[in-house]
Parts: structure tokens; sequence; C-alpha cells
């Protein structure tokens, strides 16, 4: 039996295409991004010039729009008359998921009014790849970059730090520093993964606990990914040993350890594994 590849039996048509570039590394690249890349009439880049590098490797000859946070409601009316009339276009940022904290979403939502298709190209995503090595949970919200005022910074990161969930953000390094002083005070007790340079020659992972945190002594260049570990919560113990909890422990003290009597009934009663414990050993100087 022959089995054919999914874009045999379904070419691609026109519409608009978000395709996810290379954070860094350029072999990280899908084979289905470079085909719809190479089949579009126009890709929309923020910076031709580094597109430019990526589409040149993998010999793309299409052609390009400039299409950044200046431009980009500008050039609105032309893109969509463009997908109107049947045309491929893509969309890539300078590197990753399209629209991630990057230009886009005035486009997407011209096209959804317009009913023009609308496609995700999947691929990396520094988002994901940082989560993925934080070793935090995999329930998380990501934020994208944070206001530049303190008050409002301040404002942000107090309402995060009441979710249990990992928090994932980008920041640029030149302002690292200004973060640190609220990231302690929101979050002491967190651990945080500071992701740099994903993929590259001088990729880096720096981690560390957040009340352990100091500013970087030196300068770095460019945007960062930053995860804070999921909120630990504190078991609060209301219960205290019962009389039924008791009899329990005074029939199982001589059959099995005092450690595995407390994990007993810890797992089925809110009850201290201290008190527990010490009830145990009150017992046994008593026998």
């Amino acid at each position: 039996m022959i089995i054919k590849t999914q874009s045999k039996i379904k070419d691609f048509k026109g519409g608009l295409y978000l395709v996810s570039t290379p954070l860094g590394n350029l072999d990280d690249i899908t084979l289905r991004a470079i085909k719809i890349l190479k089949k579009s009439d126009y890709i929309l880049c923020e910076d031709t010039r580094v597109s430019t590098n990526l589409l040149n490797r993998y010999e793309i000859k299409s052609k390009l729009i400039s299409y950044h946070k200046f431009n980009e409601k500008k050039n609105l009316s032309k893109i969509i008359d463009y997908l109107k009339s049947g045309k491929i276009i893509s969309i890539i940022s300078d590197a990753g998921t399209p629209t991630v904290s990057d230009p886009g979403a005035v486009l997407i939502n011209a096209c959804i009014k317009e009913d023009i298709n609308v496609c995700p190209i999947p691929g990396p995503s520094a988002v994901t790849a940082a989560l993925s090595i934080s070793g935090f949970s995999d329930k998380f919200l990501f934020y994208g970059f944070f206001p530049e005022k303190k008050m409002e910074l301040s404002n942000e990161l107090k309402k995060l730090s009441e979710l249990n969930y990992s928090i994932v953000f980008f920041v640029s390094l030149k302002k690292i520093n200004k973060i640190i002083p609220e990231i302690k005070k929101n979050f002491s007790g967190r651990k945080i993964v500071f992701c740099r340079e994903i993929t590259k020659f001088y990729e880096e992972f720096i981690r560390k606990d957040v009340d352990e945190l100091e500013n970087f002594n030196k300068e770095l260049k460019g945007e960062c990914t930053v995860v804070i570990s999921e909120k630990k919560n504190s078991k609060i113990f209301s219960q205290k040993l019962s009389e039924s909890d008791k009899l329990f422990i005074n029939k199982m003290i001589n059959k099995i350890s005092t450690k595995e009597i407390t994990e007993i009934i810890n797992v089925y009663k809110n009850i201290s594994k201290k008190e527990i414990y010490s009830y145990c050993l009150k017992l046994k100087n008593e026998i």
C-alpha cells in the first residue's frame, strides 16, 4: 500500500499562513514551513534583513513585504486585496511563532471578518521551549512583555503571583535589572529560570531561587524568555487526632513502624505528620 503525504493529498490554497521560523538555529524549521514559504506569492516579515538569511539558506525566492508594528495598519488594505484575489501569503516573525508578542493580530482579525482562510504552520516557540526545560508545572500562563511603568508592572506581577501556575514572559535583557526587585517582592519562595540565546551558540539557562536573585552585573543583549515556577501551597491542617485515630494507632503501634502509621493517617486525614508522630512516640514511651 502506498501512503501519500498530506501535502500531496491537499495542496496549499489561497489564504494567510502563519509560519513559525527558527529561534536561532536555522536547522529548526519544518519541511512544511519550507514548502509553504516557497509557494507563497508574498512573505510578510518584520525585518527583511533578518528573514533573508533564512530564506537564502533554503533557496526561497518569494517576494518580501516589510510588515511590523509601525506599518501593519498602513499595509492592511493592500494585503487583504491580495488575499481576496486568491494569493498565498505567509507571515513570519524574526524568530519563533508569528503574532506571539509580535505583529499580526490586526491582519488576522481582518481576514476573519472577510472570511479569508487563515492557517497556522506550527514550529519553534520560545514559550514552549523555555517551559519544557524549566522542570516546572506544565499548567502555565504566558504574559508576553510587561508594562514599562513601574506602578503598572508592580500591579501586574502582584496579580500573577496569586495564580498557581507557571508564569512565562519575555523581557529585554537591557531592562532585566529593573524587573528583578519586583519579582523578588512578589514571587518569594518560588524558582525561576532565565533562558537566553535559545538554540544559538551561546545558549544559556540560568536557574535560581527567586529569593536569591541578584542584578546581572554585565550588560546582556537581546531578549530573554523567563519562567517562574508554580505557587507552592502550604497544606493547612485543620483536624486533630480523633479517638478512632488513637485506637488505630494503639492497635498498630507494635505491628508497623511509626513512620508507616504516620503516612497512613496523613493520606486520609487532614492531620499534620508532626502531630501523628508525636502521639506515636508518646504512646511508645508509656508502653
